[in-house]
């Protein structure tokens, strides 16, 4: 059920991400936006479905023995909320056209992206009654994963076509959006993304092969990707 829940975030976010005040993109794995198909309104009522249904889902979860449903619920209300996922969408929006720093644009990647996938790997952790030692690496590779995940994006948005990507490429500098490509260069943000795939898989090594080899694949994934 939290998986499903993040999902439902997940797509949520991406519908009013789209939007036409938002990053206004024609484009969405490889198909019309929300709003290009059933008009902003509906989209936007879409979205606010997608996310008020997914603390219903939770809240019907089964708890495991360290984590009640309580718990869980605070956990994906803080990474969808104003601290995380909200303030990284409003640093963004505020960043367009504007020279950022690089402790800047960290923080919008953190909170805009990292934060869902951190909560991600939290959310699974939880469920599986995960105890502090490991819940505490898991919380780390998310967080480093996270950020590798959108550095990968930004590299993709100015190195791939739209037909490969599923959504508009080259959106990002036309609307001259703060990407990490734009403020250290494609060489240093590919840099980048390694450095922080190694952090995310040493942070693993509290784990043994076997009980870490679908994150390690999945971080492998992530960083060799090219669509």
């Amino acid at each position: 059920p939290v998986a499903v829940a993040v999902e439902l975030v997940h797509t949520y976010s991406l519908v009013h991400d789209d939007l036409p005040s938002m990053d206004n993109d024609d484009f969405r794995r490889g198909r019309p936006t929300c709003h290009k198909v059933f008009g902003e309104g509906i989209a936007v009522l879409a979205g606010d479905a997608l996310l008020t249904i997914a603390f219903e889902i939770v809240s019907r979860a089964k708890p495991s023995r360290r984590y009640d449903v309580s718990t869980l619920l605070r956990e994906i209300a803080v990474a969808a909320g104003s601290q995380k996922l909200i303030a990284g969408q409003v640093a963004d929006l505020e960043a367009e056209g504007k020279n950022v720093q690089r402790s800047e644009l960290q923080f919008i990647h953190e909170n805009k992206t990292a934060a869902i996938l951190r909560s991600s790997v939290r959310l699974g952790a939880m469920s599986a009654n995960a105890d502090a030692g490991r819940l505490s690496a898991i919380t780390r590779f998310g967080q480093r994963l996270g950020l590798a995940f959108q550095i990968i994006d930004d590299i993709l948005d100015v190195t791939q076509t739209s037909e490969i990507l599923g959504k508009s490429a080259g959106k990002d500098v036309a609307a001259k959006k703060a990407t990490y490509p734009a403020v250290i260069g494609l060489q240093k943000s590919r840099a980048e993304a390694r450095r922080l795939t190694r952090e995310a898989q040493n942070a693993l090594s509290i784990f043994s092969n076997r009980n870490a080899e679908a994150l390690h694949a999945l971080a492998n994934y992530l960083l060799e990707r090219d669509y």
